[in-house]
């Protein structure tokens, strides 16, 4: 008998007042995968994480996720019930408080392990040393990729086995850039799952095990990342050429 996929989303519609954005969406993340959403500003790529993580309410559809033996159902539970069940997400922005410190950063992010939540943040701090060094500072005096890395150090808090990101590259320096893919895969390898919208989009699908290609709030295209980078149609309309979506397009809401 095949297992569960991690995450499976079915036929997910969501928006935001009278207007849909998403319109039926499909998509699989298996355990210890690493999957990337692509797709022209305005897709719906950012809706469809919030859709998933209940900062949206879904307005139909199946969000189910594995826990051990049993699939759950967590279409339109709110964020603070889904979390505990093993699943995280890192915003674009508002994703630090950078009027706290870095460690009560992360001891704000142990929502799930209070009481080992000192026990945790050393393990964090071995993942991400730059943190322990500056554990005591504001977190708003961080650059834009230090503070990308103190919130994925926040999501790791709550041991989830899948994270949620919304475009962790936006607004930062090439070397930066690369920097958090690097560390994304570090933590992919140790078997937490990761499902990623991301703008770099050619980067994005090199590392990652499947791919899909949202637009207009529908399922485009899906396949192995590797694929998708390489398909001649992709590369025209999404990753390059006269496409709508190169590697270095500027993000907007979605």
């Amino acid at each position: 008998m095949t297992a569960a996929p991690l995450l499976q989303v079915e036929g997910l519609r969501a928006g935001y007042g009278e207007v849909d954005i998403l319109h039926g969406v499909d998509l699989e993340v298996s355990g210890g995968d690493f999957v990337t959403v692509v797709g022209p500003n305005g897709a719906g790529k950012s809706t469809l994480l919030k859709a998933i993580f209940g900062v949206l309410r879904p307005r139909s559809g199946s969000v189910r996720l594995t826990i051990g033996p049993e699939v759950k159902e967590i279409a339109g539970l709110k964020p603070y019930r889904v979390t505990p069940l093993g699943m995280n997400y890192i915003p674009q922005l508002g994703n630090v408080f950078p009027r706290l410190t870095l460690f009560e950063n992360l001891e704000i992010g142990a929502t799930t392990c209070r009481r080992e939540a000192r026990e945790r943040v050393e393990e964090v701090f071995e993942m991400f040393p730059l943190l322990r060094e500056r554990r005591r500072e504001r977190a708003g005096v961080l650059s834009g990729g230090q503070r990308q890395m103190l919130a994925i150090a926040r999501a790791l808090m709550t041991h989830p086995t899948l994270l949620l990101l919304d475009e962790p590259s936006a607004g930062l320096a090439p070397k930066i850039v690369e920097d958090v893919f690097v560390k994304l895969k570090e933590i992919n390898a140790t078997g937490v799952a990761i499902l990623i919208v991301e703008q770099n989009a050619r980067r994005s699908l090199a590392i990652s095990d499947y791919g899909y290609v949202l637009d207009m709030g529908t399922n485009r295209f899906h396949g192995r990342g590797s694929d998708l980078l390489h398909d001649p149609k992709i590369v025209e309309l999404y990753l390059g050429g006269s496409g709508r979506l190169g590697h270095l397009a500027p993000a907007a809401p979605t």
